[in-house]
C-alpha cells in the first residue's frame, strides 16, 4: 500500500466522519436540553455505562464531566450486573451508551434503573431500539456508515457520540457558570496545573 493509498484512506475516514458530525449538528436530539436541566437538577452523580468500544468513550464523557463541575462515574455494564448496581443511587442520573440499543449487557442497569425510578438518558442511532423505549431522555445519533472498509468497526459512531458527550458537558459547564478558577481545582497535575498555579502556592514564606 503506497503513502498515497494510506493518505487517500485517511482523508476518507475523516471527511466521513466529519459530514457525519456536520448532519448531527444540523439535527440535534431533541431531549438535549431536557438531559442538560434533568442533570443540574439532580443531588448525585451522572453514572455513564457501556460495553466494548462504548465503554471507552462512556470512560471519557465521565471523565470529561467529572472535571468540568459535574459529579460522574462510569460504571462497567457486566460490572453492574455483579454488584456494581449498588453504586448507583436513586439520586443519580444514569446515562447508557449502545449505539444498536440492544446490547445484551445493559439489561441489568436499565432494570434497576426502571425499578428503582432513577431518570435515565440513552445514546443509540436506534430510536426503535429496546435501550431507547427504556429511555426518559433519547439522545439519538446521526445514522451513517462506519468509517472502515468492511463497515462494522465502531468508527463513526463513537466520534459522534464522543460529540454529543462533548456537547452535554459544555453545556453544564456554561449553566453552572464554570470558570478557569473552577477549572484548575480539578487540575493541579500535569502541564495544565503549572500554568495555572498561582505564586502564593508556589513560593515560600
Amino acid at each position: 500500500m503506497s503513502n498515497t493509498d494510506i493518505q487517500k484512506t485517511a482523508r476518507d475516514v475523516i471527511e466521513l466522519e466529519a459530514r457525519a458530525l456536520l448532519k448531527m449538528a444540523e439535527c440535534l436530539p431533541k431531549d438535549l436540553p431536557d438531559v442538560v436541566k434533568a442533570i443540574l437538577s439532580i443531588s448525585g452523580r451522572v453514572i455513564v455505562s457501556g460495553v466494548g468500544k462504548s465503554s471507552h468513550i462512556g470512560n471519557k464523557i465521565a471523565a470529561t464531566l467529572a472535571s468540568t463541575g459535574t459529579p460522574a462515574s462510569f460504571i462497567h455494564a457486566t460490572e453492574a450486573s455483579h454488584g456494581d448496581l449498588g453504586m448507583i443511587t436513586n439520586s443519580d442520573l444514569c446515562l447508557l451508551i449502545s449505539n444498536s440499543g440492544e446490547t445484551s449487557e445493559l439489561h441489568d442497569i436499565i432494570a434497576h434503573t426502571r425499578r428503582f425510578g432513577i431518570p435515565m438518558a440513552a445514546i443509540s442511532s436506534k430510536y426503535e431500539s429496546t435501550l431507547m423505549k427504556s429511555a426518559d431522555y433519547k439522545l439519538l445519533i446521526t445514522e451513517a456508515p462506519e468509517a472502515c472498509s468492511i463497515g462494522m468497526a465502531p468508527t463513526t459512531s463513537t466520534t459522534l457520540t464522543l460529540a454529543i458527550g462533548d456537547a452535554l458537558a459544555v453545556a453544564l459547564m456554561e449553566n453552572r457558570n464554570f470558570k478557569p478558577e473552577d477549572f484548575k481545582v480539578f487540575h493541579p497535575g500535569g502541564r495544565l496545573g503549572t500554568q495555572m498555579a498561582t505564586v502564593s502556592q508556589l513560593m515560600h514564606t
